[in-house]
């Protein structure tokens, strides 16, 4: 006891000296900015604070001086710990509040110290030499913003590049031409808000490309990376299907010319410290799907004939986009020169970071490559911090379709795919002996763990080769069955699927379970195998999977591979309980039996995407504040699901896609009279599954904010009104007529 009460005492009088050296006397502290508001200043708080720390400080003291003295009693002792705890509180949030405003006085004297701080000639010109803060009701945030700049001028270079100085007139200045916080100064306008302004657009019609040479070069010229390496090698690999699927677009949008736009393709992930991990982990069995959906994209726009700008350099970014020298706290230098900005959540945040209030006024033009989806109820911060749906990647309060995916499994979202590799030449050649061969989906060694019984059972029929990756002189890891070919390029892992579709010989690409929705089944599917994947009991979430979890999702998987198991199914692929050894080999013999040819959905081919991206680029609009146009209302096919449900199991149900960009059309009473509901009250709320009808009270419920129009999510209570649309065959992205 003794031993804590001297290490408080020795604590408490450090604290004291830090505090009284941190006290500034009054003379040292008399200049003011011009028009700066009269401040109480730190000193006399911070000194009667040290004062207090020194009070308490001395009662300790006086408990331990006297090492012979009789100890004080517990009554005593006891009094003064209840004392210290009464006053700790206090005495933090005083800490807190004295150290914030020496904080701000230390600003204030910077202001007075000569810095190198980039400037901005352009900006500099006469300014009033006296200006006050103005009181209009127009600004009603005018004085608050020019109080903060007062102080925090100097946190960003990039004020002092826009010419701030600490003066009032700077601030104001500043406050009124490059953002819109104040009421113009007079003789001054506001040219500074450049990127308030649409540039000029060049009005060239698209031309539909088949020479790829130019975006093979804008690639190379813009990184070595290996995963930019890996891109351009399979864009170069599809560059013959690529041209062939150009030369049909052009016959079908031949009557419907259309105007070309610039567009930025930016893959944050790649950028910094974070791409050039991921670079690493491209040539020992990282994950490529992401890699594999931005080279298509990128095929997609070039043959498509937009210009295309490709980079993964943050720094030539914040060039592009014209960012202020700094940390982002100013808006950019002058209008965005694109008309779509694709990026990831990554990208996101470098954009948010770069482009100070300018951020929210370009939103609308990015596109969010979202692999795993964002569901409306995470993406409206205030909503989903109140309803427990926060996660660090989601509350951007973009429009849920600017979100793209790579499978369509949340239709709140737009499913961008990408495309599945077809088979082509060089089949021939291939030994025509019996071979069949199971190829294992699982390029590092940890999938592997705890499936050796799954794997021996299908061992007993077929070959098993795995492609996993391995350390040079460490032993393998894998079953003594398996054949291990050691991590293989795309061309060389399509050899091996290629080798089982020899005459009278069968393929079997086997998934362990993870990783989830990949684009390797699907190809695996184009080249005539069949997949093998796990069937999860109890479906994977949020609630149950490390993966899943802190995502924007609330989706239930309940295989490895949703798409395949929902959309392609039997006999190209098999959903077995794995660990059910009698299930496993049923569905083995049953694939043996049974011929396969390749296999590819419409969506997933290079026509299949051209057309969905065309139709976005073509119909999309995010920045108009009017309600969506496209889809028509002609497509809507109006539900009203049971309790529990959502309304994407409601439309899927009917055989129909559920299309949040029809929610309006019956976000309205008359759409419960024309399901035949009588309402017995009628409210507007904000909640993301509404509109609903709740036969308890016959409540009907209506939608109050359209970023949480939603086909995601179900309650027990609720009976979902759900806009459902037809499909096109293999296309489910697009309705009839929507192209």
């Amino acid at each position: 006891m003794w031993l804590c009460c001297l290490l408080l005492c020795l604590s408490l009088s450090v604290l004291t000296l830090v505090l009284q050296s941190l006290w500034v006397p009054p003379e040292t502290a008399s200049d003011k900015p011009p028009g700066s508001a009269p401040a109480e200043g730190p000193k006399n708080s911070i000194r009667k604070l040290a004062l207090r720390l020194d009070a308490l400080s001395s009662q300790i003291q006086y408990l331990t001086q006297e090492r012979g003295s009789p100890a004080p009693s517990k009554r005593d002792l006891i009094h003064l710990l209840q004392r210290f705890s009464n006053n700790h509180e206090n005495l933090v949030r005083s800490l807190e509040k004295e150290l914030l405003h020496m904080s701000q006085k230390l600003d204030q004297l910077l202001q007075r110290t000569p810095a190198s701080l980039p400037y901005n000639p352009a900006v500099q010109k006469a300014l009033p030499q006296v200006c006050e803060v103005p009181e209009n009701p127009d600004f009603p945030l005018c004085a608050g913003k020019v109080e903060f700049l007062r102080t925090s001028w100097h946190s960003d270079p990039c004020y002092a590049f826009y010419g701030v100085d600490g003066s009032t007139c700077s601030i104001l200045a500043y406050l009124s031409e490059r953002e819109d916080f104040c009421p113009l100064l007079p003789g001054s306008s506001p040219s500074g808000r450049s990127w308030h302004q649409q540039p000029r657009r060049d009005r060239n019609q698209v031309i539909i490309r088949t020479d790829m040479g130019p975006l093979y070069e804008m690639m190379r010229g813009r990184s070595s990376s290996p995963a930019v390496q890996f891109m351009q090698s399979r864009i170069e690999r599809l560059a013959g299907r690529w041209t062939i699927a150009g030369e049909k677009m052009k016959e079908k949008t031949s009557q419907r010319p259309s105007t070309q736009l610039r567009v930025l393709l930016y893959p944050g992930v790649l950028a910094g410290p974070g791409g050039q991990r991921l670079a690493k982990m491209v040539a020992k069995g990282g994950p490529l799907g992401e890699l594999v959906q931005w080279a298509d994209i990128s095929a997609s726009f070039f043959i498509l004939g937009h210009n295309l700008t490709f980079t993964i350099s943050q720094a030539h970014l914040l060039s592009l986009i014209g960012a202020a020298p700094g940390r982002g706290s100013c808006p950019i230098q002058r209008p965005i020169p694109f008309d779509l900005i694709y990026t990831d959540y990554h990208g996101l945040v470098h954009l948010r970071g770069a482009m100070g209030l300018s951020f929210q006024h370009y939103q609308c033009r990015f596109r969010i490559l979202d692999s795993f989806g964002t569901e409306p109820a995470f993406n409206v911060g205030e909503y989903a911090h109140k309803r427990g749906y926060t996660t660090m990647w989601g509350s951007w309060g973009l429009q849920p379709l600017q979100y793209m995916t790579m499978f369509p499994h949340t239709p709140d979202n737009s499913f961008m795919g990408f495309v599945s590799e077809e088979v082509g030449n060089g089949q021939e050649g291939h030994p025509q002996r019996k071979e069949n061969i199971t190829v294992i989906y699982g390029k590092q060694a940890y999938m592997w763990q705890g499936k050796e019984q799954y794997l021996e059972v299908i061992s007993r029929d077929l070959e098993v080769h795995g492609t996993v990756y391995q350390r040079d002189g460490h032993p393998s890891l894998l079953p003594s069955f398996v054949t291990n070919h050691g991590l293989l390029a795309q061309d060389q892992l399509q050899q091996l699927l290629r080798r089982a579709k020899a005459r009278h010989s069968w393929c079997l690409f086997v998934g362990l379970g993870f990783p989830y929705e990949g684009p390797a089944p699907l190809e695996a599917i184009a080249l005539g195998c069949v997949f093998l994947q796990p069937r999860f009991h109890p479906p994977h979430s949020s609630v149950n999977s490390d993966f899943y979890k802190g995502k924007p999702t609330m989706r239930e998987v309940r295989s490895q591979h949703p798409y395949a198991e929902d959309f392609i199914g039997k006999p190209y692929v098999w959903t077995v309980d794995i660990g059910n050894a009698t299930e496993v080999q049923q569905a083995v013999k049953a694939i043996l039996s049974t011929e396969v040819k390749p296999f590819i959905p419409h969506e997933f081919t290079c026509e299949g995407m051209l057309e969905r991206v065309y139709a976005y680029i073509t119909h999309q609009d995010f920045c108009s504040p009017s309600v969506p146009t496209w889809p028509s209302e002609d497509n809507l096919a109006m539900r009203l699901g049971p309790l529990g449900q959502s309304c994407v199991a409601v439309c899927r149900h009917a055989s129909l896609a559920c299309e949040p960009a029809l929610f309006h059309h019956l976000n309205h009473p008359a759409s419960f009279m024309k399901l035949g509901l009588t309402c017995g009250s009628t409210e507007t709320e904000v909640d993301h599954l509404f509109p609903a009808y709740s036969p308890w009270g016959r409540r009907c419920s209506l939608q109050q904010d359209r970023l949480l129009y939603s086909c995601a999510g179900s309650h027990p209570s609720y009976r979902r009104l759900c806009p459902c649309r037809a499909f096109l065959p293999g296309q489910v992205a697009l309705c009839p007529g929507c192209l």
